[in-house]
């Protein structure tokens, strides 16, 4: 059988492989020489630690889900955009757990560093443009949305809405349309706020 050419990008591309078969958790710099037939040592021309190769990963999950929402956004704004960009989340988990595992860490600079970050950063904006969100508040509504998507599905991957009805599916309807209604009402917060309080 014909080695695999050794370099950064097939290192990184294995890990990844690996990352979705055994959990993100698992992947070593041992267990990525053993997949390959060589020393670990061998790996350190490509990879500088086990840290560099995490963040790889991170950032080469990072390029895969942003061509996702890219395609899934394209042409589209508010709540269609909205869906598409949800929907490409939730696909990129059932498709790659590992990978999606590797957003879900507290990054090195390696991958907050990487162009794909920057690339992400953009098509997130893309959607929020569409509700007229720009300056800092595009900050504070993308974790908002972060969190809530990740939240939902990191629970529905771990098996949390199995024992209960009604079913996930349309708790992800409901927690769509509850996002498209906070970022439709954004500018208007405080004064919602305001008239809760009176």
């Amino acid at each position: 059988m014909e080695r695999t050419q050794l370099n950064r990008t097939t290192v990184i591309a294995r890990a990844a492989e690996l990352a979705d078969e055994t959990g993100f958790d698992a992947v070593t710099l041992a267990a990525i020489a053993r997949s390959f037939g060589v020393r670990t040592p061998s790996l350190y021309a490509h990879v500088r630690d086990l840290a560099a190769l995490r963040d790889g990963i991170t950032a080469l999950a990072l390029d895969d889900l942003t061509d996702r929402i890219a395609d899934a956004i394209a042409g589209r704004s508010q709540y269609d955009a909205l869906l598409g960009f949800a929907a490409a989340h939730r696909t990129y988990l059932q498709e790659h757990p590992g990978r999606w595992e590797s957003l879900h860490r507290r990054a090195g600079a390696g991958a907050v560093e990487a162009p794909a970050a920057r690339r992400i950063v953009r098509v997130t904006d893309a959607v929020l443009l569409g509700y007229g969100i720009t300056g800092d508040d595009r900050v504070h509504a993308t974790r908002i949305v972060g969190a809530a998507l990740s939240g939902f599905l990191d629970l529905e991957r771990i098996g949390n809405f199995a024992h209960s009805t009604p079913p996930a599916e349309e708790s992800w309807a409901e927690l769509l349309d509850a996002l498209h209604l906070i970022l439709t009402h954004w500018h208007h917060r405080g004064e919602l706020r305001e008239k809760e309080i009176s």
